[in-house]
């Protein structure tokens, strides 16, 4: 049982500074940035290495997540946890501020993780907050390109013309799962809900360097290894909305896999969100609400991230005014 009985949890983001970053965490989404302009990701819930978020309010502020799942894993993940590492949390959540584009990549499989990364693969999805107009995503590899053509465009620097590409669309929701090579082009700003994981395998960096002047790492015979050539072109999730009873409004299944599963809700009036047997996670697309739990109000806005352990179960979502976007994550 837990020291402290749990309740709806905010954490303290985790900032990272990188060369493709910029200031939009905090003109967009109200991160508290200071001076710079490489602000990158703010990992909102993470259980990485020596990335481990820390409650921000409440009874168990300065509380690590770890610490958490150590003491009351059964009621903060309940069927959320994970088969194959029970005592770490099982999702990463994060914003990424594509000021510049993102270096080409492709994540591991579980299996690849472990032997390659020494980490759990990394299956992903986007879903676009803001898109400067002409901005780009790369989500796959055209028809038709195999390893060999891969391989020789890797060596002659001519990668670009393999990659699917399409426009940015705020609201669009793009599955990357392991295998996949993508890039975030510049002028994207979108949340991220991953497998718990850092295994990123850099195959092309645009020509760029580093801050130390000198080209960034590259790891091609991994890359190679991980990438799945019959997966062929992603393209943005189709989703159909469909009405809540009683004019609420609508829910939207976006991606789902044996990882996480995301819906969007737009909400008009007051309504349930959360389950009762595994944790939930909440995050603000826009409008503002409240999210409610016993006599507490935890505010609910653009940017912020809200996590329902699986002893709180339901909650009561109330829309302060006009329509409120909502994305909600749990593990299928």
């Amino acid at each position: 049982m837990p020291i402290v009985p749990l309740y709806p949890l905010t954490f303290k983001p985790i900032l990272k500074s990188l060369i493709w970053g910029g200031r939009r965490l905090g003109n967009i989404l109200h991160k508290a940035i200071g001076p710079g302009d490489t602000y990158a990701e703010s990992w909102e819930i993470s259980d990485h290495g020596e990335d481990v978020s820390r409650v921000n309010a409440g009874p168990l502020a300065g509380t690590g997540l770890r610490t958490l799942i150590h003491e009351s894993g059964n009621d903060l993940l309940g069927k959320g946890r994970s088969r194959v590492k029970p005592d770490q949390f099982p999702l990463l959540v994060k914003f990424l501020d594509a000021n510049d584009v993102l270096s080409v990549q492709v994540h591991p499989d579980d299996v690849l993780g472990r032997r390659l990364a020494n980490d759990n693969g990394k299956t992903e999805t986007w879903v676009i907050v803001h898109a400067e107009p002409g901005s780009l995503i790369y989500a796959g590899l055209k028809t038709g390109v195999d390893r060999k053509k891969f391989a020789e465009a890797l060596a002659s620097n001519a990668v670009e013309p393999l990659l699917h590409r399409f426009d940015a669309k705020a609201g669009d929701c793009i599955m990357i799962p392991a295998g996949t090579v993508h890039a975030i082009g510049a002028g994207v700003v979108l949340a991220e809900i991953q497998q718990m994981s850092d295994a990123t395998f850099r195959v092309y960096d645009w020509g760029r360097v580093g801050p130390d002047g000198k080209p960034r790492q590259l790891h091609i015979a991994q890359a190679l290894e991980a990438t799945d050539f019959d997966a062929g072109p992603v393209s943005p999730i189709s989703p159909i909305a469909i009405n809540l009873p009683d004019g609420v409004g609508t829910r939207e299944r976006l991606s789902r896999c044996d990882y996480f599963a995301l819906e969007r809700l737009r909400i008009r009036q007051p309504t349930r969100i959360g389950a009762a047997d595994r944790f939930t996670i909440v995050i603000g697309l826009g409008g503002e609400a409240d999210l409610c739990y016993e006599q507490e109000r935890t505010p609910i806005a653009l940017g912020r991230t809200v996590l329902i352990p699986a002893s709180v179960g339901l909650c009561d979502v109330e829309p302060r005014s006009g329509e409120v976007a909502l994305l909600t994550c749990i593990v299928p």
